[in-house]
């Protein structure tokens, strides 16, 4: 491989890793569903963040990927990811308030959305040499 090219390709997904966190962060500093009402109100109060989370908590991990090799496999982010999501959830089902304070079953669904569009847009933004984001194989 080219070390240019690897250089390029780390440093592409490292901005686009940054762009998606600070994009989250916006969406809840600025309080976006504040604007909605009725039904589109309910839903992203009650899925928004069990989706953009995870998806953003996936680029986190990717800027570690360098310093945790294990993390280099998209396999083990998503699976980090969706153990502490899930961890958290069923916390919540004990009545143990963490990352939230209501259990619902759904929001399993909804870390797995997440985990599922930042592998999408990973591989879309950041494809290796061979066409796909790295480590996806």
């Amino acid at each position: 491989m080219d070390i240019a090219a690897a250089n390029a390709r780390g440093a592409r997904h490292r901005a686009v890793a940054v762009a998606v966190v600070a994009g989250v962060a916006a969406i809840h500093i600025l309080r976006i569903g504040s604007y909605l009402r009725g039904t589109a109100y309910r839903l992203y109060y009650s899925y928004a963040s069990d989706v953009l989370l995870p998806f953003a908590m996936y680029f986190v991990l990717s800027l570690s990927q360098r310093n945790l090799v294990v993390l280099g496999d998209w396999r083990a982010k998503a699976l980090v990811i969706l153990a502490a999501a899930s961890g958290a959830e069923v916390l919540q089902g004990f009545g143990v308030p963490v990352l939230g304070r209501t259990f619902d079953p759904l929001d399993f669904v909804m870390y797995g959305i997440g985990v599922i569009a930042a592998l999408v847009v990973e591989r879309v933004l950041c494809p290796s040499k061979r066409g796909r984001a790295d480590g996806l194989a």
